[in-house]
């Protein structure tokens, strides 16, 4: 496999907060001070940075339209005490945000042109506000209200007449059928990523990437430390009786999709002349990444449409890794996914620590936290190439490469 890139951009320390069910631990605590934490924990964690040097900081984020508005990579950076004059971008490509975030610092990186960034994602679906449109008439009586935690609002009919607008879960659904995936192997897929998440949590391996959140509360104040959606408790049996809510005769359940939830992650991606600089300790390098667009309807197949562009692009086969992190959106979309790109149901490779359906999917976090946990992989000497994959809302995938140094 070649490197794609010119410059070398590695990625160093990384931390992110526990994930919080929707209405959870997490649902009292600001998305701009949520995303603050994992910076603030880097700036003290690394006390040999200058931050004051710092060119920029990128953070996801899929809603926008509550605490995290007005650019809360700009925000948080201030909250988590970086100096003024470093600034901050928001970038959002709905669930691909964070992973994002980090290609476009390794690009800047690589095209000369910044040495040192902080990138990352952020958000609190817990505290996604309803939002109201303007009245189209003088003096009208007649509104509407939109809840903006996940879906579509403010509709374009020309999209919907020519797209259509299916619910994330719709889609699932639709790949589901059009893959042939079957309920059954949904929900041993889902169970997978629940005991895989449990004994990477019960074997310390998870706190290796958490910064705990200290919560108040009215008598005193919690310290969440561990993820708050993983079920040790399920199993077959539970998730066969759960129902289809989305659609009659249907296979894609709340047990065996991801779920909807709080978090934030921060990493440091940097030069070589960086790393060098700060005495930083890279974990990983970025040798590329690249996104697709697919079908809106069968936007859980973005994945396999970015990953063949980016192994094209890279002259890589997909046997080349020994890890893959890949974003379970549903359990359809994830195993359609994998066996499009030649990969079995149960591989041991793919979220060997669990994944969305059992960790959560808070959406402008969730690529963030995919690298994230394969640069730890690598630095724990678990994989020497590690390839990061999801899928996006209204059809489009995003996948990055990941090399040992």
């Amino acid at each position: 496999m070649e490197l794609a890139w010119g410059r070398a951009a590695f990625l160093c320390d990384g931390v992110r907060t526990p994930i919080g069910r929707y209405g959870g631990v997490l649902s009292s605590v600001r998305t701009d001070d949520l995303a603050a934490i994992p910076i603030r924990a880097l700036i003290e964690r690394n006390p040999g940075v200058d931050w004051a040097v710092l060119d920029d900081v990128y953070l996801g984020c899929a809603n926008q339209a509550g605490e995290d508005n007005r650019n809360v990579a700009r925000m948080a950076s201030l909250l988590a005490g970086l100096p003024p004059s470093v600034p901050g971008s928001t970038v959002n490509r709905l669930c691909g945000s964070g992973m994002d975030a980090i290609a476009i610092v390794a690009r800047a990186i690589a095209a000369g042109e910044i040495e040192i960034a902080i990138a990352g994602g952020v958000e609190s679906m817990s505290r996604a506000p309803f939002v109201m449109p303007k009245s189209s008439t003088a003096f009208s009586r007649e509104n509407a209200v939109y809840d903006t935690t996940i879906g579509w609002r403010f509709v374009n009919p020309l999209l919907k007449q020519q797209y259509g607008i299916d619910s994330m879960p719709e889609t699932g659904e639709n790949v589901a059928h059009e893959f042939r995936v079957d309920r059954e192997d949904q929900d041993a897929f889902a169970l997978r990523s629940h005991r895989r998440a449990v004994a990477a949590i019960e074997s310390g391996r998870m706190g290796q990437e958490i910064v705990a959140v200290p919560v108040a509360q009215k008598k005193a104040t919690v310290i969440v430390e561990r993820d708050e959606h993983p079920r040790a408790d399920t199993s077959l049996e539970i998730l066969a009786k759960l129902p289809t809510p989305f659609r009659k005769g249907g296979t894609v359940t709340a047990g065996n999709s991801s779920g909807i939830n709080d978090g934030a992650a921060a990493l440091i991606v940097a030069s070589g002349k960086a790393v060098a600089r700060h005495g930083l300790k890279p974990r990983a390098r970025i040798v590329a990444s690249a996104v697709a667009g697919v079908e809106p309807r069968i936007m859980g197949m973005g994945p396999v449409a970015a990953t063949r562009k980016l192994l094209a692009h890279a002259k890589g086969a997909i046997g080349d890794f020994d890890l893959i992190e890949l974003n379970e959106a549903f359990a359809s979309q994830a195993l359609a996914s994998l066996r499009q790109l030649g990969l079995p149901d149960d591989a041991s490779h793919v979220n060997p620590n669990g994944g969305a359906i059992a960790l959560g999917h808070p959406l402008g976090m969730s690529g963030a936290r995919i690298a994230l946990t394969a640069s730890i992989e690598i630095a724990n000497g678990k994989a020497r190439r590690a390839l990061c994959t999801m899928c996006i809302g209204v059809g489009q995938g995003i996948s990055m490469i990941l090399e040992a140094v």
